[in-house]
């Protein structure tokens, strides 16, 4: 059977994947066979989101309607039901359901009375707590289908440490990026010599490791040094796959949806207020506008090098008119140049118009030329991928150590 469960946490405590811990040792008390643990991330743009829409999924043998109550009891135990945005769901079902159902969660928005017909119709156990809207996720994290599939660590901190300041290692977090990477990811951000893998919130996780597969997480968390710690779970994710992504077309994308799309620079890069740079892109003469922020940090570098007339592919986030920039690919670049009055081979002063098509002349030697003086201007911009860096990356975006997006126009 699969056990799915959504909606437990709240921005003050909680986290799905510990309750999801929980319920795993609590399944396995009860003779139950846990062989896999699913953390499933969707629609990284919802507004409702806790912190990063996941929810969870088991891949369990034993009796289901027993699993049910265990799997209820432990949300009624541990979610946090007093916060008014928590609103959990649990789905338990005799197989997977129609993937077509997770795409959709994963890359656009779903219903909850959508989840509700599924479930009825699968014959499948399911509760909501609330408005019910964990069930979307819930509902989701059975149905979902991992074509790509990375792994990730997750330690927790004991119950009597929660809200108080966690205390890992920081060289043993750069040691174990240095030893793994590109294996693993997003431990580190080491450009900006930032922690990444240990958050600041008040939920139970100590740090987490992402990488391409349990041995090598595995590898990386056995080098980190930190507070004692409580129980850990290693699950399968669809992190760092570019899942959320679709194709698309300026002048054809949706709000709040995640696209790759083909442009052609027309407007030259701009630092607006709070360090946030922008410019303007066109296809088929349909203009749209491309953001990285001030969190993006270096990869602003690379924004403001582009010009007018280079083709690029930008990947990220329709929001508010926007292309909210997770990667950007530089096709081809522009040879801008830069046209002025001939040098006076005499002279060697700059001469001037003589007139609309009637070139320039020397006003000391009264010297003529036809032809202006053309200088292409040198770039250092490559063509190729570009990233945002580790600390502004979303869950669900690859990073370019895996390779490059799959849907490329």
């Amino acid at each position: 059977m699969l056990i799915g469960i959504d909606d437990t946490d709240s921005p003050q405590g909680m986290c799905t994947t510990y309750l999801g811990a929980v319920l795993a040792r609590r399944l396995i008390h009860e003779h139950m066979q846990v062989k896999e643990a699913r953390l499933v991330r969707l629609n990284p743009n919802v507004t409702w989101k806790t912190r990063g829409n996941a929810a969870i999924a088991f891949n369990v043998d034993g009796d289901a309607d027993r699993a049910f109550e265990i799997a209820c009891a432990t949300v009624e135990d541990l979610s946090d039901l007093s916060c008014a945005n928590t609103n959990p769901g649990v789905v338990v079902t005799d197989g997977q359901l129609d993937p077509a159902f997770y795409y959709k969660a994963v890359t656009n928005f779903c219903e909850i009375d959508e989840a509700v017909s599924i479930l009825t119709d699968a014959g499948a156990r399911y509760r909501g707590w609330k408005n019910r809207r964990g069930l979307i996720g819930a509902t989701a994290a059975v149905a979902s289908e991992l074509k790509d599939r990375t792994s990730e660590i997750l330690v927790y901190r004991t119950p009597e440490r929660w809200g108080t300041p966690r205390e890992v290692d920081r060289d043993s977090l750069f040691a174990a990026e240095l030893s793994t990477f590109p294996h693993t990811w997003d431990t580190v951000d080491t450009i900006n010599d930032v922690v990444v893998c240990v958050p600041h919130t008040p939920d139970p996780v100590l740090f987490g490791i992402r990488g391409e597969s349990p041995a090598w997480v595995m590898m990386a968390r056995q080098q980190i040094l930190s507070e004692p710690h409580g129980i850990e779970q290693l699950y399968v994710t669809n992190q760092g796959t570019d899942a959320h992504l679709l194709p698309g077309k300026c002048g054809h994308l949706f709000e709040r949806l995640s696209y790759v799309v083909p442009g052609v620079v027309t407007g030259k890069p701009a630092t607006k207020e709070g360090g946030h740079v922008s410019f303007t892109m066109n296809d088929d003469d349909v203009e749209v506008r491309c953001m990285a922020y001030e969190p993006t940090k270096n990869f602003r570098h690379i924004i403001r090098q582009l010009v007018p007339g280079d083709v690029v592919i930008a990947v990220g986030s329709f929001k508010k008119g926007s292309i909210n920039l997770e990667k950007i690919r530089v096709v081809s670049l522009a040879r801008p140049t830069i046209i002025r009055p001939p040098l006076c081979t005499a002279c060697n002063k700059r001469m001037t118009s003589n007139g609309k098509g009637k070139g320039w002349k020397c006003k000391k030697c009264d010297g003529r030329s036809e032809e202006p003086e053309i200088e292409v201007i040198s770039r250092t911009l490559k063509t190729g991928w570009y990233e945002v860096p580790p600390t502004a990356r979303r869950h669900l975006a690859k990073p370019l150590c895996r390779g490059e997006p799959y849907f490329q126009p």
